[in-house]
């Protein structure tokens, strides 16, 4: 019996020095990536890759910094290498069976990686949503929307969908679709657009401006104001035309057609 209790004593022992020692190098080694991480973000490095890369690039080195320190802690508990590599293999196919979306995520952020057909700080639009990239991670995208909302979107499901990048280009067209009473004159009416958009600050003189009868509709006549400006300036341009436009038709006596129906009633 006290053979058995030394013996029980020694592995205790033996076994407790391992664990807090597997302990300590997940502890001190998880403070050691974050602290490495944070200076790396702010590195003359970082400060020179493209903030998409480096987003994506911070990512990996982390969980990857952490799966080495994982590791090198089931090594010192004594469990052998051949072991753990067994193990890992046989749930890594049981996790990849359970988690597809995730790596359907995980290629997906590779993929926007290298093809990037977005940046961060891109306005973008896809799944129904848009926003400003705020970050591209190893799984997910964030966006910032216009009124401060944050949504996270999956990769793998984002780089099979239709992305519109509005920030990819310099210059965007605004369209403005009026409509006018069918017994204006068409001239008039298009040189008073044309003067309304050319006297605005932000519509450039090339790509030049156009103004265009389509044609009459139910409503009345139709024309399009197509103004270019830069893309940051698109959103002002807009809604400058859309309340010069108003303003000049009233000062002017152009009316705008409503909605109206005509009832008329038969006594028998």
């Amino acid at each position: 019996m006290e053979n058995f209790l030394n013996s029980l004593v020694n592995l205790c022992v033996d076994v407790g020095g391992k664990l807090i020692l597997a302990g300590l190098i997940l502890l001190i080694g998880f403070a050691c990536v974050k602290a490495f991480v944070k200076s790396l973000r702010k590195s003359k490095m970082a400060s020179k890759m493209d903030r998409t890369v480096a987003s994506f690039f911070f990512n990996f080195v982390n969980v990857g910094l952490k799966t080495i320190i994982v590791v090198s802690a089931i090594a010192v508990m004594g469990v052998p290498m051949a072991s753990v590599v067994t193990v890992l293999a046989t749930a890594g196919a049981a996790v990849g069976l359970a988690m597809q979306g995730s790596l359907s995520n995980l290629a997906g952020g590779l993929m926007l990686l290298i093809f990037k057909p977005f940046r961060v700080d891109d306005y973008v639009e896809s799944q129904g949503v848009s926003g400003t990239v705020e970050e591209i991670s190893i799984m997910y995208t964030v966006l910032c929307t216009p009124d401060n909302k944050s949504i996270t979107l999956p990769n793998g499901a984002l780089m099979n969908s239709t992305i519109t990048n509005y920030s990819k280009k310099d210059l965007r067209r605004v369209d403005l679709a009026v409509t006018v009473a069918s017994e204006s004159d068409i001239d008039r009416v298009r040189d008073l657009l044309t003067s309304i958009a050319s006297a605005h600050p932000m519509v450039l003189k090339e790509p030049e401006l156009a103004v265009v009868y389509t044609g009459r509709t139910e409503d009345g006549l139709a024309f399009v104001v197509r103004a270019w400006a830069k893309s940051g300036d698109y959103w002002t341009v807009n809604f400058d035309l859309n309340e010069a436009v108003k303003k000049a038709f009233d000062k002017t006596g152009i009316q705008v057609p409503y909605k109206q129906m005509d009832v008329h009633v038969h006594n028998d």
